[in-house]
C-alpha cells in the first residue's frame, strides 16, 4: 500500500472503534456524493453512533473503553450526558462505573419543573461530560455551561468520536475544558482504506473537506 502522507499511526483502541463504527455503518463514507447534515453543510462522511446501540457486542465495546479512557479524567462523582445522542452512551458509562448519572438538554422545558439538567446533581461534585461526537464542540459545551451554572466541576469531555476540526479545539480551550474522544477521522479514514470501504484515490477528497469544510461543499452545492 502506498504511504498515505496525511495520516500517521494511531493507537490500538483508534483503531479497533473506527474498525468497529465503519463494520456496523455507524459511519458511512461518499467522497463523490456527499451528505447533508442538520446545519446545511455538506459532507462526505455522516456518524450515527447511535447504531452501536442496536449491536450488543459492539455497545459493550464502546461501554468499556469509554470507561477505560475516563481514567484519564482522574477523580469525578457523576456522570452526565448531552441530550440527545449523549445519553445513552452516557448512562452506560455510568452503569459500568457504578456512579450517578444526568443528562443535559439544550435549553430547560417550558413546563413542570423547567428543568434542563435531569437527575439529582449537587453544587460542588465533578461531573464527566459524555457526547457521541464532536464536530464544532457546540453542543456540549452548551452542557458544560449549564453544569457550570448550577456549581457543577466538568473535569472534561468524553466522546466516542471526533472530527479533528481546528474551530472545536479552540472553543474546547476558550472554555478551559479537556477533551478526549476514543477515535477521530484520521483514525476512521486510515481503517477504512485498509477494509477497502474508500479508496486511496479518494483521500485527497476527504482531506481537504477536513481542513475547510465550506470551500468544499461550495464545489457540490
Amino acid at each position: 500500500m502506498a504511504t498515505i502522507n496525511f495520516i500517521t499511526q494511531f493507537s490500538i483502541l483508534e483503531s479497533e472503534v473506527a474498525r468497529n463504527l465503519l463494520e456496523i455503518k455507524a459511519v458511512k463514507l461518499s467522497p463523490n456524493e456527499p451528505f447533508t447534515w442538520a446545519s446545511g453543510m455538506l459532507s462526505p462522511i455522516y456518524c450515527d453512533n447511535r447504531v452501536a446501540l442496536s449491536h450488543p457486542g459492539v455497545r459493550t465495546f464502546l461501554k468499556n473503553a469509554l470507561a477505560e479512557k475516563s481514567r484519564a479524567f482522574g477523580d469525578f462523582d457523576v456522570v452526565a450526558g448531552v441530550a440527545t445522542a449523549g445519553i445513552p452512551h452516557g448512562a452506560l458509562l455510568a452503569d459500568a462505573l457504578e456512579k450517578p448519572f444526568v443528562y443535559v438538554r439544550s435549553s430547560a422545558k417550558d413546563h413542570g419543573r423547567r428543568n434542563q439538567i435531569e437527575g439529582e446533581l449537587k453544587a460542588g461534585q465533578r461531573v464527566l461530560v459524555v457526547e457521541d461526537l464532536i464536530s464544532t464542540g457546540g453542543s456540549c459545551l452548551l452542557a458544560v455551561d449549564a453544569l457550570r451554572e448550577v456549581g457543577a466541576e466538568v473535569v472534561g469531555v468524553l466522546a466516542i468520536f471526533q472530527y479533528g476540526f481546528s474551530k472545536a479545539d479552540a472553543a474546547f480551550s476558550q472554555k478551559g475544558v479537556v477533551f478526549q474522544t476514543l477515535t477521530n477521522y484520521d483514525a476512521l479514514i486510515q481503517e477504512a482504506v485498509r477494509s477497502g470501504y474508500v479508496s486511496e484515490s479518494n483521500l485527497n477528497t476527504l482531506k481537504k473537506w477536513r481542513e475547510n469544510p465550506d470551500a468544499w461543499g461550495a464545489l457540490y452545492a
